[in-house]
């Protein structure tokens, strides 16, 4: 009997090893030229594709990439959701865990793919680059497994909504720089890179999805847009959300579905339409008032293979721009679907933090020769986070090397007001003022942190996708106005909560989150909405090792970029 338990044991781990795979791609960083709205434009991109390649992968391969930078601009490449366990020199976010990699240099990520499945992306973490360097990634489950909670879609489809802009996108953000303001507006909305005919000159330029009546499709929808949330609709159709952020939901039928900068969904479509044409459409969901913005719809079109119609594609019913009702909606009614071994909601918190973000003002910097007085700032417990120059944080923090960073940033925010009160806040002008700093919030080793993340109205109301790099994090409850600790407490869901790496913190309202520190390394944590992560919308997590060889953070590999 032993014998043949230890048999088992043996196959099972050959197995194992058997089904894991190594996934390697070689990204080639440079130039491309793209017709788009009637003007011709030298971006960014990869391997001359925009969006950028594909990479697909099953739950417990080795991902290689090799990023090979011929453009003329610096550049990191972040690898969205990825845990990174014990592989943060790969994560990329520019200054927090490498230096760029310079025009003519080359830098290799690996990292391998541990307990997750579905929709995440991969894309630019430095400056406004992300705009045109994108693309998605999709983890299936490890081959030999029971697969899906769900029938086995007939297709699968990358459904990416981008942002672009007829100038070059450096030049837009240096100038917003520069003055100290907000960047220029986008000029359009994309769907695989594609305006849609809506949009001048477009009608070459917009993408097309041809069904099979009958048959369900699995839309793997990533909102890689820089400055917008957005609501996404097909005409005609529903949808079954099963996962966002590559974690599996509850099943959730709806019509609608609202996505943050960041933000992966995963959505059912049965194709049980009369055939005929269909426009799938996404508009800004803009919580802020009084703010402007691109007002333009992106559109593809969903072409039934049996349809003889020739007649143009029906449009569906889209909210208002400004429906935050909705967007709560769909967003506070997901809940998270917990398979057997995966991790539960951890109930004994050791950090307790209560986080303001929002909008404020800073004195003028030096490199913004422009500015007049005061530039526009954004913060989280009144801390504008400073971006270190000389060396990335990780490395500091693995060196323990000083004067780069100081460990000490609040678990409150410095006074108590009425956050979400827009006329006290204007009564009070000295709250709109924020201080810079490079403060890193410590943490031991498998602590589990709680965040209060509570908006505030400073300079106006907006809903803020709060971006966490190296975890997932459980929503516990969100809600409006400001947060009650006595009475919010008893809306936790402590069963079945959401589970993400991207939360979208209510416009006027506020969201707790939870999660376990078991991946020590230097991890970010900032707002989706780029404008915002440029003005300072940001704090770091700086996790200790763990008491074994196998919980502490081996160093950095040969061709790490240093500055």
């Amino acid at each position: 009997m032993a014998r043949l338990l230890l048999l088992v044991c043996v196959l099972f781990f050959v197995g194992y090893g058997v089904n894991a795979a190594v996934v390697e791609h070689t990204f080639n960083v440079g130039n491309l030229t793209v017709q788009r709205l009637c003007e011709s434009r030298i971006i960014t991109a990869v391997n001359g594709k925009f969006p950028g390649p594909t990479i697909h992968a099953h739950e417990g391969d080795t991902v290689i990439v090799h990023v090979i930078n011929n453009s003329p601009y610096n550049m990191t490449i972040h690898w969205h959701g990825i845990f990174q366990l014990l592989s943060g020199w790969a994560d990329g976010p520019d200054m927090i865990t490498q230096c760029p990699v310079v025009p003519g240099n080359r830098y290799t990520h690996k990292f391998n793919i541990t307990g997750q499945e579905g929709t995440l992306w991969w894309h630019s973490h430095i400056s406004i680059l992300r705009a045109t360097v994108y693309g998605a990634l999709i983890i299936r489950p490890r081959s030999g497994t029971h697969g899906y909670p769900f029938p086995k879609p007939y297709k699968e489809v990358p459904i990416m909504i981008g942002e672009w802009w007829n100038a070059n996108v450096v030049d837009v953000e240096n100038e917003a720089i520069q003055s100290g303001g907000a960047p220029n507006i986008s000029d359009a909305f994309t769907i695989n890179g594609q305006p849609g005919d809506l949009c001048r000159c477009s009608s070459k330029h917009t993408y097309k999805l041809e069904v099979v009546q009958g048959k369900t499709y699995m839309l793997r929808i990533i909102n890689a847009a820089l400055n917008n949330q957005h609501f996404y609709k097909v005409a005609g159709h529903t949808f079954t959300i099963v996962a966002v952020d590559a974690s599996y939901t509850m099943p959730y039928t709806t019509d609608v579905i609202a996505i943050a900068p960041g933000q992966t969904v995963d959505a059912l479509m049965v194709a049980n339409a009369p055939p005929a044409n269909y426009y799938m459409a996404a508009i800004p969901y803009i919580s802020a008032a009084n703010i402007i913005f691109d007002n333009t719809t992106t559109t593809g079109i969903v072409r039934y293979k049996s349809s003889p119609s020739k007649a143009p594609p029906i449009m569906p019913s889209m909210p208002a721009f400004n429906d935050t009702p909705t967007a709560n909606q769909f967003y506070s009614s997901l809940l998270g679907l917990i398979k057997p071994g995966m991790q539960t909601v951890p109930l004994d918190v050791d950090e307790h933090m209560f986080v303001t973000i929002g909008l404020g003002l800073a004195p003028c910097g030096p490199n913004q020769p422009k500015c007049q007085g005061q530039a526009l700032a954004a913060s989280m417990n009144n801390v504008s986070f400073q971006f270190p120059t000389k060396m990335s944080l990780l490395e500091a923090h693995y060196k323990n090397i000083p004067g780069i960073y100081t460990s000490d940033f609040p678990n409150n925010p410095p006074i108590t007001f009425d956050y979400t009160n827009a006329s006290a806040i204007a009564a009070n002008p000295a709250l709109q003022s924020t201080a810079k700093g490079t403060r890193l919030k410590r943490v031991k080793y498998n602590a589990t942190v709680e965040m209060v993340l509570q908006n505030t109205a400073i300079l106006g109301i907006e809903n803020h996708p709060m971006h966490l790099h190296g975890y997932n994090f459980f929503v516990l409850a969100q809600g409006l106005g400001n947060y009650n600790a006595s009475s919010d407490v008893k809306k936790y869901n402590l069963v079945h909560p959401q589970l993400r790496n991207t939360v979208a913190v209510p416009a006027g309202g506020w969201a707790v989150i939870r999660f376990r520190a078991d991946n020590p390394g230097v991890w970010i944590m900032h707002c989706h909405l780029d404008v915002h992560l440029t003005w300072g919308l940001v704090t770091v997590f700086e996790v200790e090792n763990g008491p074994t060889p196998s919980t502490t953070l081996p160093p950095p590999p040969p061709d790490y970029p240093t500055c």
